[in-house]
């Protein structure tokens, strides 16, 4: 009996030791590049989280500004990528006259002083539209930004040329698959070279996703349901070594909060990850409602490992991206008093949340 006790420890062991060396990060070759910070939204007034609906308007929770950008227009993104983002995150509406506008909502109602669905409105309609009128940060009190985005709103075109050689995420908000048929067709009418700058493709539902895969096969694209299940199945089956299929030139989306249930983090999953063509991506805390998405504290960057070179999802680009490459801040002095401000106000309501 005490002979196969032993030999099962020492099976034991061994499987352990083979398991350990398996998916060592330190016997995985040194990632090659940097982090590349994806700016949600371009520069935007980050608000409440908590008890989001799918319909639950935003601009009424907002955090008290500290800056005066909104987002998805055409300052917001230039100065986005004037503070370090790599890429930048955009929210696409197609309009009754088939156009392309930059605008996150399914209706006008929440953000502008308008009222109806964006896609039943022209894009001459949506650019008389004040994009900042429903902003507020006191409950309906005082609201900061209206009046100051009347035309704002940009279409397909103004937010290409703001960004000319930056890749653009392009977010589907909707299930339809021609919303990308539309999507690609502008983008070659306009004459961008969307493989080589590197532009990606997401949305919530596959069928846009799938589509726009089609026009372009070599550029990023993922739905949301494709990644969750590649983040799953390597959780689940990632400490064999064997990269899930579901993984396979996809997408594989890792929480702040729960890097280490990842097999092989960072390094030998990266390793994975590239030799079969896909992508990792960092997003903010899971465990906490309040603090979903992306990242939102400077300090945050501290926990993602130093050799990372994939991508990291950031929700407030304005404080984020000095933090990282301080090189890059071209903001006032006073502005940067009011982050300050801003970063221990929040700081202090997630700590209560």
């Amino acid at each position: 009996m005490r002979r196969w006790l032993l030999r099962l420890a020492l099976a034991g062991a061994a499987a352990l030791l083979v398991l350990t060396l398996v998916n060592a990060s330190w016997l995985a070759p040194e990632p090659k590049g940097a982090v590349k910070l994806v700016a949600h939204r371009s520069v935007y007034q980050l608000f409440d989280q908590t008890g989001l609906e799918p319909d639950t308007c935003t601009a009424d929770r907002i955090e008290p500004p500290v800056h005066n950008y909104l987002e998805n227009t055409v300052r917001s993104m230039q100065q986005a990528r004037a503070l370090g983002a790599q890429i930048v995150e955009v929210d696409i509406a197609p309009t009754a006259d088939g156009r392309i506008a930059i605008f996150h909502d399914w209706t006008l109602d929440c953000r502008t002083d308008g009222s109806g669905n964006v896609r039943d409105r022209t894009m001459a309609e949506l650019k008389a539209l004040d994009i900042g009128h429903g902003y507020t940060a006191d409950g309906g009190q005082t609201f900061p930004f209206r009046g100051k985005g009347v035309g704002a709103m940009p279409t397909l075109e103004e937010a290409l040329a703001a960004l000319p050689d930056t890749p653009i995420i392009f977010n589907f908000k909707s299930a339809d698959p021609t919303e990308a048929d539309l999507l690609a067709r502008l983008l070659r009418q306009s004459g961008r070279d969307v493989a080589a700058i590197g532009d990606a493709f997401y949305g919530g539902p596959a069928g846009p996703v799938e589509r726009i895969r089609q026009h372009f096969p070599g550029n990023w694209a993922w739905s949301k349901d494709e990644a969750k299940a590649c983040s799953k199945d390597y959780v689940k089956f990632g400490w064999s070594g064997y990269l899930p299929e579901s993984c396979r030139g996809k997408t594989l989306i890792v929480p702040l909060d729960y890097q280490w249930a990842f097999w092989g983090w960072p390094n030998r999953l990266i390793a994975r990850m590239e030799a079969h063509g896909g992508r990792v991506l960092i997003t903010g805390l899971q465990g906490n409602d309040a603090a979903a998405g992306g990242l939102s504290l400077p300090e945050q960057l501290g926990e993602v490992p130093a050799s990372f070179n994939g991508y990291v999802w950031v929700e407030d680009i304005w404080t984020l991206g000095p933090a990282l490459r301080p090189s890059r801040d071209r903001r006032s002095n006073a502005q940067r008093t009011a982050a300050e401000d801003g970063l221990k106000r929040r700081r202090a309501w997630l700590a209560a949340h």
